[in-house]
């Protein structure tokens, strides 16, 4: 890859990116009339469903670097990546539906179970920053307490999430009133696209293909991002945090957006949340693998974004409770608060890193 030109290494970049957005979308349809079917819920299915068919990158990018020995990659891959995509919630704010009269996204998406979701999300990260800190020989059974830890929590919340999406005792079931139309554990009547009419087993190709196209991709997006990044002699750290993270958020931004436009914001959401809380336990694979702690081997600039991560997760929380009803530049509050922090995290990230 380095060898090529630049012009020819932005031209794959773009190609990749493309088969990414595509498949993204074919990932969202399918998870729909999955879910449909299958009666497990839009919560459950963004959580674990869609959320590690789009974070299929990141898995291959992971156990690459765990074969290979290459410890830091695969810390850096994961926790670099899990700010950009709370952010990517801000883009599905500003762009999912528009118009006179539209609500923000967690007004429209408000739910207990996605407050859940976020928690789980912010106690993962909390588990990693302290996991960082742990002595790097206290390994048993090629396992470390932090990753065996983090793993369990990524359960017990697909458990407790699958629980609250049955029954939760608060006013209308943890559902805002006013909220889009949407009864957890569940799906609503929505208009129907192609992928209805075509057989279970059908859906399960086309997800099983959009899969493999948006791991392929995802895996041409980092090698050629690396080569990029020397090209233009942009700090490793730098560009993964932003432009390369970004690429591989490409699935859950069509995703997140064909979910909007088919009606079911907190699909949308919970995608987001569900990879976010799915990335950490690839550091147990990572850990088999190697056989060595991966934790401590995050840097100052790895655990700088999963400290702010954690923090771009909470101001959604707050929204998701408040549910402001006024649009901001044409996002809600709550998503401009996310974009002014997560960019001036970006601009501490340059003395952290520099």
């Amino acid at each position: 890859m380095s060898n090529l030109p630049l012009w020819l290494l932005l031209l794959v970049f773009a190609a990749a990116a493309a088969v990414v957005w595509v498949a993204g979308i074919q990932l969202s349809k399918s998870t729909d009339v999955l879910d449909a079917r299958w009666h497990i819920g839009s919560a459950f299915g963004g959580l674990i469903v869609l959320a590690v068919a789009t974070n299929l990158p990141e898995i291959a990018i992971t156990v690459s670097a765990a074969v290979s020995g290459n410890l830091e990659v695969a810390v850096g891959n994961i926790l670099g990546g899990i700010a950009l995509q709370t952010v990517v919630l801000v883009i599905l704010d500003l762009f999912g539906k528009r118009g006179h009269g539209v609500r923000p996204l967690t007004y429209r998406a408000a739910s207990l179970v996605l407050v859940l979701e976020a928690v789980i999300v912010v106690a993962v990260l909390a588990v990693v920053m302290a996991g960082s800190q742990l002595p790097g020989d206290l390994v048993v059974a090629r396992l470390t307490p932090d990753v065996v830890l983090i793993a369990a929590l990524w359960l017990a919340g697909l458990f407790l999430v699958q629980r609250a999406g049955k029954h939760l005792p608060w006013h209308e079931n943890g559902t805002s009133p006013g909220a889009s139309e949407h009864r957890p554990g569940h799906r609503r009547a929505k208009p129907q696209h192609p992928h209805h009419a075509m057989s279970t087993r059908a859906v399960v190709a086309i997800f099983a293909v959009s899969a493999l196209a948006t791991l392929g991709a995802g895996v041409v997006l980092e090698r050629v991002g690396d080569a990029i990044a020397d090209e233009i002699g942009l700090s490793g750290v730098l560009f993964g945090a932003t432009v390369l993270a970004l690429a591989t958020a490409l699935p859950e931004i069509s995703t997140g957006l064909q979910a909007i436009r088919q009606g079911d914001d907190n699909l949308a959401m919970s995608d987001i949340f569900g990879g976010n809380a799915f990335l950490p336990v690839l550091f147990l694979v990572a850990t088999l693998i190697s056989g060595q702690a991966v934790l401590p081997q995050a840097n100052g600039a790895d655990i700088y974004l999963t400290a702010l991560a954690a923090l771009l997760t909470l101001v959604y929380v707050v929204g998701l409770i408040f549910r402001p009803a006024k649009r901001v530049a044409g996002m809600g509050v709550d998503s401009l608060v996310v974009l002014v922090l997560y960019a001036a995290g970006v601009a501490g990230l340059f003395a952290v890193a520099g």
